[in-house]
């Protein structure tokens, strides 16, 4: 049977292989809950604007939800010649109620059609995403008291810069993930405009209610310029482009925990549950889904890298290079929910080795910022103070001794500002204590955050 979307012009049979080649239902099915959603919707605002009876929209309405059923269970063959979830559907309903059938797409095209189902499946997806980065800021903040005793040097250039406590560390990424939510929630704004009614490319001449449609449809508005809607596919890059940074995030928390799992660093212990191990090693415990979760983020950026090369040279309005948006699309959502789902639970379940930890924590002069600002509040420019420090260091490392360490009179050699209060300011749970500005690693203040956080996400 040939597709229902070539009308009476057509004098030639579609070719098979262009029906195998241009065929999109092997991956746009899954639109089929939004697509049934929407023709419903659509077919009551046609109801109440006149163009059909009460009786023709309660048996189209009546058959759509039974054909959702048959989809919901597998029931309804899919075929190439109806090329896509659309014309399943809609020829499904006029297998079984003919005419009437015919009449639901009254004042719609598949153009309006497909950007109204994405972005219903976007918005869904958006919040699904959305729930899963608050479910792994809680996990990151559940460990904020448990960890709160220990000190963690922090990095720069992957050099021991300063100490930080551990909940700090879990407070930086409730931050990197909380900018995700806000993205997530500006992209949908955007994606929250129904597009039902641009009908093909100029609108429509029938009388219809856009709004209507909207409303029915938990949309906040409808799209402005029928053109425009016709041929945009913005809000899939962008909410591709939230997806990317989401996925660059987790990338950058599995490659530090990767290398904190190291006997090199031995910070971590990764719940096995989340391990695998070696064909020939046996000693092995190799933190898999990290590297996958690395590995997998690639497939979320590529995704966006085939969005932006698929759209940039595409004149107004629909092109049919526009159906290649969904398996970038699907995938990159699907990536990054499967990268969601595992981090919470290796978040709640990784232990930390405090022992390995505290047994080098005072290794790497991670005190001598602490020690340059001691020296700046008392009334020493600060690179003055800057160039002493250095020198102290290195004195330090010439002796093999830490900064706490070093007597007295050594200090006093290179400068007769300083007296025996230098040693309160010294060592990493003296440099902890000395924080004071807002954002800082200071104790007070990573308690405040500790408690604003803990109010934010009960809320959320």
């Amino acid at each position: 049977m040939a597709s229902p979307s070539r009308s009476g012009v057509f004098q030639a049979e579609t070719d098979a292989r262009l029906e195998a080649y241009a065929e999109s239902i092997s991956f746009d099915s899954r639109l089929y809950e939004h697509d049934i959603r929407g023709s419903i919707a659509h077919a009551n605002m046609l109801r109440e604007v006149g163009l059909l009876t009460e009786e023709e929209f309660k048996l189209i309405r009546d058959t759509l939800e039974t054909i959702r059923g048959e989809l919901d269970r597998g029931e309804l063959p899919m075929r190439f010649e109806l090329e896509d979830i659309h014309m399943h559907v809609e020829q499904a309903l006029i297998d079984r109620i003919g005419d009437t059938g015919r009449k639901l797409h009254t004042a719609r095209s598949r153009n309006d059609q497909v950007s109204t189902d994405t972005r219903m499946w976007i918005r869904q997806s958006l919040d699904e995403i959305d729930a899963l980065l608050v479910d792994l800021q809680a996990a990151f903040l559940s460990r904020c008291e448990n960890d709160f005793d220990v000190i963690l040097p922090a990095y720069t250039h992957l050099q021991r810069a300063q100490p930080v406590l551990a909940p700090h560390y879990w407070l930086a990424y409730i931050e990197k993930l909380e900018r995700d939510r806000q993205r997530l929630a500006d992209c949908r704004k955007r994606v929250n405009q129904c597009s039902l009614g641009i009908a093909a490319v100029a609108g429509t001449t029938l009388p219809i209610d856009r709004h209507h449609t909207a409303s029915a449809l938990d949309f906040e508005g409808i799209t402005a310029n029928s053109l425009d809607t016709s041929s945009d596919r913005d809000f899939v890059v962008e909410s591709t482009f939230v997806l990317s940074l989401i996925a660059s995030h987790l990338s950058g928390w599995a490659e530090e925990w990767i290398l904190w799992s190291t006997v090199e660093f031995d910070f971590i212990q990764i719940p096995q549950a989340f391990c695998t191990g070696s064909s020939i090693m046996p000693q092995k415990v190799n933190p898999d889904t990290l590297e996958l979760t690395r590995g997998k983020s690639a497939r979320v950026m590529g995704a966006l890298q085939t969005l932006m090369l698929l759209i940039k040279n595409l004149p107004l309005a629909y092109n049919r290079d526009l159906q290649e948006d969904k398996p970038p699309l699907f995938d990159a959502f699907d990536t990054t929910r499967a990268m969601l789902e595992l981090a919470a639970p290796i978040v709640r379940g990784a232990e930390l080795k405090r022992d390995s930890i505290a047994a080098r924590i005072e290794k790497g002069y991670l005190d001598a910022t602490t020690l340059m600002e001691w020296m700046i509040a008392r009334g020493m420019p600060q690179r003055t103070a800057h160039h002493l420090v250095g020198a102290i260091v290195s004195e330090a490392m010439q002796q093999d001794v830490r900064l706490s360490e070093l007597p007295l009179a050594t200090y006093q050699k290179l400068s007769d500002q300083i007296d025996e209060s230098i040693y309160e300011v010294l060592g990493t749970t003296n440099a902890i204590a000395a924080f004071r500005s807002e954002g800082s690693t200071a104790p007070a203040r990573v308690r405040e955050q500790i408690q604003l956080w803990t109010s934010r996400l009960e809320n959320a």
